[in-house]
This record gives structure tokens, C-alpha cells and sequence, in this order.
């Protein structure tokens, strides 16, 4: 009788091992390896110091892997190193990893993410290499539908990439957050405490004697900042925040994909022209837009300059959406479009400058939500990233294909035209960054100024009024520190007001040790999944996804690794319960469609191998699971 695995077995004895286990490089595929041998996979994932619970995922999927009798090789590399191997270079079996968007998201995201037409770019755009003619076709219904029809477009969607696989989603992990409030307020669970919209939101707490405490003297829509005995070294309100994360003390560039987590403070660098708030689409850098055709929409710009001064125009909206398609401009032989953001830039097919402020995209017929998507890219330069279209390479990396310099840069002294600019920073210690003074949310409405009705012009018409006059500090500073424990005692001792990582289980009991010190928690759209390659056989099989996915036990990995701080899940849209159809929703434990084969709370490994063996696959005498045809 085989012996079954337990679920907490399985995800025992990390500890060192975890932290320490090898670095490898540039690997060749092993899948497969060799048809006379035992079938072997490669999981990638990042060791314990740099993400505990993709290492602890990936160790149970390890365990259980080896239980049914594949040779499993557990690869743990650098965060950068694993998004170049599977984003970049598309070099890898399967990985585990999180997704990038923290905030939940529309199910147009996952047209970039699983439609054909990506197969063979780098970057967020179909990693897996997923080729399904019914999901090409729910992706393209999606987009053209409204009401009910998109309701169905969209739960048809869901139910055939959960059935097909090419990702297993695992977790959708709380939101970890420890924070500080007596010196800026605004903390909370309502959205991601530390994203764009979440800091734009912070008040400052206005002094104890009731003055507003800014370094001017002067009070800015009544949002006060801290008095000048918190302020820095440069006389301003500082917001001083923690991670572990050091890619951002690094990399400004907001098109690499293998240099951005969630794309947090190069979303304070860089303006889009619509932001998501609240899960309602509001106008940012566009001061308006409509649609004076089917096929078309007219974009109006706010006002605005970038960080060196020179004007935003409806020329650099223009360059953005082709630069975006094709970071060479032509420059190179074939077309290198940015490793992110092409699932939204896609659906714009022409640009055309009408005058300085006003811009014409051709967008195909879609529906409003889809249409608002598009405009969710970064605005960018023209004159600073038309200067980078020039074929490159990465120092000490080999690259499978052609490049930019635009992809590889990393964008040093970053120029954009958002609510922050770049002030210093040392690699892998700390960042820096300050309030823009003339961007539009600091500017207040002119009393003299009006338009051709008499009603005084706003520069930020349309914005919600808790963002006006933000943000409420003058400079940002984020320290790199070795770990969540670190961290979360710099908040507690006063030497910062956040975290900015995501906190592990473990270290939320210190944050309840200080008495100016709080958890913020909410659920964050940002999931654990298991990615398979299906470029590479046994991978490229459905049917085999679907039998390795029963290997993984979800609810064990939320009670043990998360210490219940995520919930399990089948579908990429969980976190918007009222997206999923009751066919994916979690109700008993069990996941819906590839439940684990659950044998009292272990692995039962007899089961496993026989669906392996229903789907063709045989075991020699030491149980090992052959490759097809052996």
C-alpha cells in the first residue's frame, strides 16, 4: 500500500533550507528530458528570504509531485532573475509566483495574460505560451458585450481557463500591513494601504497645538502635515516607509516587467490617463474623453508638465500607444513590443494628434469598461523615451530574442509627470522621492479663470475631492531592510510610519507588541498560482495540467502557510465575488473543478497515478512516472 503525504509534511522543514537552496542559472529544458527515463519537471520560485510562501507552495508541489513519481528539481532564484527566466526569456517548466495587479481587477486582464495573439512576447503577455481557440474567442466576446451578455462572456471565460489550466491559481493572500498613525492618517482597509490611490489618500495628523505644521506656513485644502520636528533632513514632511523589496531602489522603469512587483511608486512617477478607484474609472491625466465614433475616442488632456519642465502634449499620448506596440519604433527588424501593459495598449490600433491638448485613438468597438482599460497605461516622454529605441543587451544575461534599450534600461533619473518626482537613491538601501509642486492635484482652482460659461475651470474636474491638494507629505523615503521582522519593529519603534511588503503570518504577532502600532489587513487581488509551460510537452497537455493540479492542496497551503491570512481559490477573478460563477466558487473547501485528491487530510497518491495512468501514462517497477510512449 502506498503511503500517503501529509499535508503538513509536506510543508515542514523549511527553515534554512528553504533560505539557502542553490541559486542556479540559465538552465536547458528538463521536461521531459530524456523518453527512456523518469519524467522530470523544474519548479522556479524564490527562495525564503525573498518570498516565504511562494517557496512554501512550491515546496508542497514539490512533495507531491515526487509522490506520484516525477523527478522534480526545486530551482530558487533572485525575484529579477525568476521574471526574466519565465516572463522574459520563457525558459522554465513551471513556476510559482504572484500576480502583479493588487487591486481587484476587470476580466479584460485576462486578455493579455491568456490570449493567443501574445504567445510569443516577453513579459505579463501569455507567459505560458497558452494556445486555446475558445479562449481566444470569450477574450474577443468580452470585449464587445455589455450586461448580462458580458456576465456570460465572462463566466464562460472563467470556466474554461480554470478547466484548461495553463496557471492554477492557489491563494489570494490578505494584504499584510503595519502602520503607524499618529503621524499620517488614512490607513485603511477599504484599499490597498500602500498602492497609489492608498498614499494619495494619507492625511497628514495635524500638529497638537492645531496648526497645520507645513513647511511653508501655508495649509493646503486643509490637509495638515507633520510638524517640523518629524520632518527630514530637508525641512519637509517626510512619509518614511520600510520594504524588502529593494528593485525599486534600483529600476524606475515602468515597462519591465522583471523590476516591478505592483508598480506602486512608478505609478506615483508616471500618470495614466484614467485610474481605477474604488473599482470606478475616474479621469486623471485625461481631463475628459468621448467617443465621436464607433471606432474612436477623442482624449483631453489636463494641463501638466513633466518633472524637467517641458509641457505633457497630445504628442506624448500619441508616442506612448506606439511606442508601447513597438518599443524600436521600426529601428529594429522585427517589433519589440513593452514587456507590460500590451493587453490594454492593444486595443488601441491608431493615434492621431489633433491639436496640443486633444488626441484621437482608434479603438475597436468595445464597451466602455474595456475602452477605460486602454487608457490605464503609464504616459510617457517623448522626448526622453524616443532616445532609447536602439537594439541592446543585458550586461552578463543572455537574452532568446531581440531587445531595446527602452526594455532593459533602468531608467535612471526618471522623468515623468505624476505626483511624485525622483529625488536620490542607493542601490539596495533606500529611495527617495518628493512632492510635485505643479502637478494638478496641488493646484487649486483659479478664481479668475473661467470658461466660456463663466464657471471657473478646475484642473482637477472629475478627481475625488480626498485627493486634491495631495499628497499630504512633501517627501517619500523607503529603506530596504533585510526582513518582515525587521520591518514591522522599525514601525513599532517609530523609525518608519509603514511597511510596504507584504507581511508574512509570522510577523504579525510583534506588530500587537506596540501601542502605536496597528495591522492593516485586506484581501488583495494579487494571487498565488502555479504557472506551466505549455510550450514544452507533458506541459502543452491539458489533460495532464489538470491531473498535476489535483496535486496541490489549496486549503492546506492557506492554514499552513498563510495562517489563514488568504483564501483558497479557482478563478483569477476571486477577488470580486460577484465576477465568479457559482461553477468556481470555493464553497466547502474543495476546489470546484481540479479538487485534490484528498485522502483524509493527505496525499492519496494511488489515485493520482491512477488518473495518470488514465490519461496514458505508465510507472516502472519503482514507481517511477515514465514519459508518454515508454
Amino acid at each position: 500500500m502506498t503511503r500517503p503525504i501529509s499535508r503538513r509534511a509536506a510543508l515542514a522543514g523549511l527553515g534554512l533550507a528553504a533560505a539557502s537552496a542553490g541559486c542556479l542559472g540559465r538552465t536547458e529544458n528538463i521536461a521531459g528530458r530524456d523518453p527512456h527515463e523518469q519524467l522530470t519537471l523544474e519548479i522556479n520560485t524564490t527562495p525564503a528570504d525573498g518570498d516565504p510562501n511562494g517557496i512554501r507552495i512550491a515546496r508542497q508541489f514539490e512533495e507531491h509531485l515526487t509522490a506520484v513519481g516525477i523527478d522534480v528539481r526545486l530551482n530558487t532564484v533572485g525575484q529579477t532573475d525568476l521574471w526574466r527566466k519565465v516572463l522574459v526569456n520563457q525558459n522554465f517548466d513551471l513556476y510559482v509566483g504572484q500576480f502583479v495587479e493588487t487591486e481587484p481587477f476587470d476580466s479584460d486582464a485576462l486578455y493579455g495574460l491568456t490570449h493567443s495573439q501574445f504567445v510569443a512576447e516577453p513579459g505579463w503577455q501569455n507567459p505560458f505560451g497558452f494556445t486555446e481557440i475558445a479562449v481566444d474567442d470569450l477574450l474577443e466576446r468580452q470585449r464587445r458585450a455589455t450586461g448580462t451578455d458580458r456576465s456570460d462572456a465572462v463566466d464562460a471565460l472563467q470556466e474554461t481557463v480554470c478547466d484548461r489550466q495553463p496557471f492554477s491559481v492557489v491563494a489570494f493572500p490578505d494584504a499584510l500591513t503595519a502602520v503607524r498613525g499618529d503621524r499620517f492618517d488614512g490607513w485603511t482597509q477599504d484599499r490597498q494601504p500602500v498602492s497609489v490611490t492608498g498614499l494619495l489618500g494619507l492625511d497628514a495628523v495635524p500638529d497638537a497645538d492645531g496648526s497645520d505644521g507645513s513647511g511653508d506656513g501655508n495649509a493646503t485644502d486643509g490637509n495638515a502635515t507633520v510638524d517640523a520636528a518629524d520632518a527630514d533632513e530637508e525641512g519637509g514632511a517626510a512619509l518614511q516607509l520600510v520594504t524588502t523589496d529593494a528593485r525599486i531602489t534600483e529600476n524606475w522603469n515602468p515597462i519591465a516587467a522583471e523590476y516591478r512587483k505592483y508598480g506602486t511608486f512608478t505609478g506615483l512617477l508616471y500618470d495614466p490617463l484614467v485610474r481605477t478607484d474604488d473599482r470606478s474609472t475616474v479621469p486623471w491625466l485625461a481631463a475628459d474623453w468621448e467617443r465621436p465614433g464607433a471606432n474612436t475616442l477623442d482624449v483631453a488632456l489636463r494641463d501638466a508638465r513633466w518633472h524637467d519642465g517641458e509641457p505633457v502634449t497630445a504628442s506624448d499620448v500619441a508616442f506612448t500607444y506606439r511606442f508601447l506596440r513597438d518599443t524600436s519604433l521600426g529601428s529594429v527588424e522585427t517589433s519589440v513590443p513593452t514587456p507590460r501593459f500590451r493587453g490594454r495598449s492593444s486595443l488601441v490600433e491608431d493615434e492621431r494628434v489633433l491639436d496640443d491638448s486633444t488626441v484621437r485613438l482608434t479603438v475597436p468597438d468595445v464597451n466602455e469598461t474595456v475602452a477605460a482599460r486602454a487608457l490605464q497605461v503609464p504616459i510617457l516622454p517623448e522626448h526622453v523615451w524616443s532616445e532609447r529605441t536602439d537594439a541592446a543587451t543585458i550586461a552578463g544575461f543572455e537574452l532568446d530574442f531581440e531587445t531595446t534599450e527602452a526594455v532593459v534600461s533602468n531608467n535612471a533619473d526618471p522623468v515623468g509627470s505624476g505626483p511624485l518626482r525622483f529625488v536620490e537613491a542607493t542601490a539596495g538601501e533606500s529611495v527617495v522621492f518628493e512632492r510635485n509642486p505643479d502637478h494638478f492635484l496641488v493646484r487649486p482652482a483659479p478664481g479668475a479663470d473661467s470658461d466660456s460659461s463663466g464657471e471657473t475651470a478646475d484642473p482637477r474636474a472629475g478627481i475625488p475631492p480626498r485627493y486634491h491638494g495631495k499628497p499630504a507629505f512633501d517627501r517619500i523615503r523607503v529603506e530596504v531592510l533585510p526582513s518582515d521582522i525587521s520591518a514591522v519593529e522599525s514601525v513599532a519603534g517609530g523609525l518608519a510610519d509603514a511597511t510596504v511588503s507584504n507581511l508574512g503570518p509570522e510577523s504579525v504577532p510583534r506588530i500587537g507588541r506596540s501601542d502605536d502600532t496597528r495591522l492593516v489587513s485586506g484581501q488583495s487581488a494579487a494571487f498565488y498560482h502555479v504557472g506551466y509551460n505549455a510550450r514544452r510537452s507533458p506541459l502543452s497537455n491539458p489533460r495532464f495540467r489538470a491531473v498535476i493540479a489535483r496535486l496541490i492542496d489549496k486549503s492546506a497551503i492557506v492554514d499552513n502557510t498563510f495562517d489563514g491570512y488568504a483564501q483558497a481559490a479557482a478563478s483569477p477573478l476571486a477577488a470580486s465575488p460577484d465576477a465568479v460563477p457559482e461553477s468556481l466558487a470555493w464553497t466547502d473547501g474543495t476546489d470546484p473543478v481540479h479538487p485534490f485528491f484528498d485522502d483524509g487530510g493527505s496525499l492519496d497518491v494511488e489515485a493520482a497515478r491512477e488518473a495518470l495512468r488514465d490519461i496514458g501514462y505508465r510507472f516502472d517497477d519503482e514507481g517511477r512516472l515514465l514519459s508518454r510512449g515508454q
